[in-house]
């Protein structure tokens, strides 16, 4: 752990730690913001080990006393990540050349697959420029021309806005989706949907029920040849998916339940015994977070796997009394017709080198998420409306 004894007029310091486990749980917890991927859920990232990202710990303390704790993380940040459809394959193409030519390292406050959280509790101003020249120090340190502030929301603009007098731009980052669940039960939350979607989800569900049987069993923890199964959907969607910022190694879908109990779920579906989808997510009293989901893709079509997951997910929030459904980014278009609001994310990003920095804001206009993802000016335009 590295102590900094900058900042004395300000009576700040700053530690920074490459395992949370070297901050006290304590000092973490009375700053950090009360949520779900917290502590512990940093802990299984690090003894997990993400290959790919070097993550860090920030905690401010005055006189002893936390005032302030974040994460953050080195990448080789690709570039092209927003672009999709025949401009992916081109750059799919030249990357099989040069692997690294759309990528730059980046030191980014906030997690490599959930939103950014900073806790703080003391003057903010002060605060956020002590945080920031520590993210410098590790950006000089690792060569990283990027400095950035990844996918905070709305809550957290008053005290990222003033970034950008000092150089930083803003971007929409993408979207989170979130469903807020009052209905008593599916049916109720059917007639909230257009008629056509109302529909199209009915005529689906008829093509599954009663035609094949598919077993849905919910553990709060994979052992033996469920782990191995899940892991193989996992692999089989990274695969797929264009826009994987992250790979989990099998230890995370391990090592999550045992740092985190009672919070953990995992529903598994079979057909004939044999795993044709999964959902891992995380609850607390009031909100379910879906965090991943693999599909056996010779099925996922036939048996309109993703509506029967949302279906039964979205049942068992229900009965748990689970106030927030959240489906993070991505796949906008069906959680646009299922419903969802899309829940606005902002991306903080600043080029170290002044001379450069104007070019690549313009890169970044070119870049955004909207412009390649006509969902997401929907869901903008809806959330105008």
């Amino acid at each position: 752990m590295i102590i900094s004894k900058r900042h004395k007029r300000l009576t700040l310091k700053t530690r920074v730690a490459r395992k949370i486990t070297e901050i006290p749980a304590d000092d973490w917890n009375k700053v950090y913001p009360d949520i779900l991927e917290s502590y512990n859920f940093y802990k299984t990232l690090d003894e997990a080990g993400l290959g790919q990202f070097t993550l860090f710990y920030i905690v401010v303390y005055v006189r002893k006393n936390p005032v302030a704790a974040t994460a953050c993380f080195l990448v080789n940040y690709p570039l092209d990540t927003s672009i999709s459809g025949p401009l992916r394959r081109v750059t799919n193409s030249i990357k099989k050349v040069m692997p690294n030519i759309f990528s730059l390292k980046a030191v980014i406050c906030g997690a490599p697959m959930n939103q950014g959280k900073i806790g703080i509790a003391g003057d903010a101003d002060t605060i956020m420029k002590a945080i920031l020249r520590r993210m410098e120090q590790i950006a000089k340190k690792n060569k990283a021309p990027i400095v950035a502030f990844k996918d905070f929301d709305q809550t957290h603009t008053k005290i990222l806005d003033p970034l950008q007098k000092a150089g930083f731009s803003k971007f929409d980052s993408l979207p989170t989706t979130i469903l807020n669940v009052w209905f008593k039960d599916f049916e109720e939350y059917l007639m909230t949907l257009s008629s056509a979607s109302r529909y199209d989800l009915r005529r689906k569900f008829r093509k599954v029920d009663g035609h094949v049987k598919i077993y849905l069993e919910i553990v709060d923890a994979l052992e033996g040849g469920a782990l191995h199964e899940v892991y193989k959907l996992y692999l089989d969607i990274v695969a797929k998916h264009d826009m994987n910022f992250e790979l989990l190694p099998i230890e995370f879908f391990k090592k999550i339940s045992i740092n985190m109990p009672g919070h953990t779920k995992f529903f598994l579906w079979r057909i004939d015994g044999k795993l044709v989808m999964f959902l891992f997510g995380m609850a607390s009293k009031d909100l379910f977070i879906d965090y991943y989901v693999g599909f056996d893709y010779s099925l996922a079509l036939k048996y309109h796997l993703y509506f029967v997951k949302f279906r039964e997910t979205l049942n068992w929030c229900i009965r748990h009394k689970i106030k927030q459904y959240e489906m993070g980014i991505t796949g906008y278009e069906p959680k646009r017709r299922l419903g969802f609001d899309f829940i606005p994310l902002y991306l903080y990003v600043k080029l170290r080198n002044r001379m450069l920095r104007p070019i690549f804001n313009l890169i970044c206009q070119f870049l955004k998420f909207e412009n390649f993802d006509p969902a997401l000016k929907k869901g903008k335009k809806r959330r105008s409306l």
